[in-house]
């Protein structure tokens, strides 16, 4: 048996730790790229039917699990009698690490451009953005210096623990990521020429569907509501029996959509009024943006703001990926926190060290056509995360007993939401989720 698990001490730490988890790189480096490549509005449209139909019902779904069995995620299955699926735990342990192992570059390459914008010029020609990344992120030793000093963000909070740590940490990093995000999408909208850009992310052209917007769009909603990762799981474990899963879920899938969009309108409409290509891909934000700020007037407060969101978005999802790693330590190996933390980073540095170094020095080594980093990016994304989430609605769906899962789910019988809701999510999980995701994988895959 485990130690006694932590948990969350206020109710709104806990919104804030489960929205924290949600709002990160996803949503602030992925997003805006992903709808711009994937047809804008079409692509929003699809995201937001997704969120409503199939992630909410999962998102409650791992939250639940999580609170139900209150261990490790390679123990949920053991603790309601199926060590036969214990695999599937493993699966959900390595998905955090495959993307911390990529994630942490990024979140290395944030650090470095929020040092830069605090002495940003704007005697730097606007050509030259793409080469100063590429030669950053080709070089060896500063991205890995940078992720380093990212890696050490994180590690500070997970040391704290649940309440003094990830809790006490995300109550100010959320609310300071929120209102920075704002200011950058208030000053983005104002400039001369954003409607155009505006529109090309709010109004949808339907015609731009198809099966790979909508597995992009899942994938990015997975993993942008950290969906199949572990982490609700685990975060799962530390929520109080009187707490409204139901509520809760909304809550975050909410914060996390609507972040999401902001962020969009921060970064797609400011790209439009200054003519530069909305289509840049992953340098949208590293290459494009900085050139946007250097045309704009105020630019450099802006690209401060910008930098500062984007370096605390990062931190507070990669927070709760690292969390996963540590929790299995610990209830797995009985370790103290501390020893857990440093393994855990440990293994992330090796990885991320990697991961890094395939831009440049291990450019070479190709995976399936791609480099280690954008392969790591691909398969956690389209596959990992997605399987991951069938899997444990089948599980919840079909192998726990309806009546227990219902009871879970309404802090038995405590929660105010009403009864019908309950119902709904386990028809969901039970026949409509396996399927849709089974579809849009498939789609992804055959066509």
């Amino acid at each position: 048996m485990e130690k006694k698990k932590e948990r969350f001490e206020s109710h709104f730490g806990m919104i804030m730790a489960m929205a924290g988890s949600a709002v990160g790189l996803g949503n602030l480096w992925r997003f805006p790229f992903l709808a711009a490549q994937n047809g804008g509005g079409a692509f929003i449209f699809v995201y937001l039917v997704l969120l409503l139909t199939i992630c909410l019902p999962v998102l409650m779904t791992e939250i639940t699990m999580g609170r139900m069995c209150r261990t490790n995620v390679t123990r949920i299955y053991d603790s309601i009698g199926a060590p036969r699926w214990r695999w599937a735990g493993f699966l959900t342990l390595f998905t955090p690490i495959v993307i911390m192992a990529f994630y942490t570059v990024v979140g290395g390459w944030s650090v470095k451009y929020l040092v830069q914008a605090c002495t940003f010029s704007d005697a730097v020609p606007t050509s030259d953005y793409a080469g100063m990344f590429s030669s950053f992120i080709s070089s060896t030793w500063e991205p890995l210096a940078y992720t380093l000093v990212f890696l050490a963000i994180t590690a500070a909070a997970n040391f704290g623990g649940v309440r003094n740590g990830i809790e006490r940490f995300s109550k100010p990093m959320m609310l300071i990521l929120v209102i920075t995000i704002i200011l950058v999408a208030v000053r983005s909208l104002t400039l001369p020429g954003a409607g155009e850009g505006t529109r090309f992310l709010l109004v949808p052209d339907f015609s731009k569907i198809n099966g790979q917007v909508l597995v992009t769009a899942l994938g990015q909603a997975f993993m942008s509501l950290s969906i199949g990762i572990g982490i609700l799981l685990t975060y799962g474990s530390y929520v109080k029996t009187k707490e409204d899963i139901v509520t809760t879920a909304i809550s975050t899938g909410l914060i996390d959509t609507l972040f999401a969009i902001i962020a969009g309108m921060a970064i797609i409409p400011a790209v439009y009024a200054f003519g530069f290509d909305v289509n840049a891909g992953p340098g949208l934000v590293f290459i494009t943006l900085p050139g946007v700020f250097a045309s704009m007037k105020g630019g450099s407060i802006i690209a401060v703001l910008f930098f500062l969101s984007l370096l605390l978005a990062a931190v507070t999802s990669a927070i709760s990926m690292l969390e996963v790693v540590v929790a299995y330590f610990i209830g797995e190996w009985k370790m103290s926190r501390s020893k857990a933390v440093i393994i855990s980073m440990a293994i992330i540095i090796i990885l991320g060290c990697i991961c890094s170094l395939s831009q440049g020095l291990l450019s070479d080594i190709s995976l399936f056509g791609m480099n280690i980093f954008d392969f790591f990016d691909k398969i956690s994304a389209d596959i990992m995360i997605t399987i991951g989430s069938l899997i444990m609605v089948i599980f919840a769906g079909w192998k726990v007993k309806s009546e227990d899962f219902i009871d879970e789910l309404s802090g038995h019988g405590r929660s105010t939401t009403p009864r019908w809701m309950f119902r709904y999510v386990s028809f969901m999980i039970k026949w409509v989720a396996p399927i849709v995701i089974i579809l849009i994988m498939l789609s992804n895959w055959l066509l």
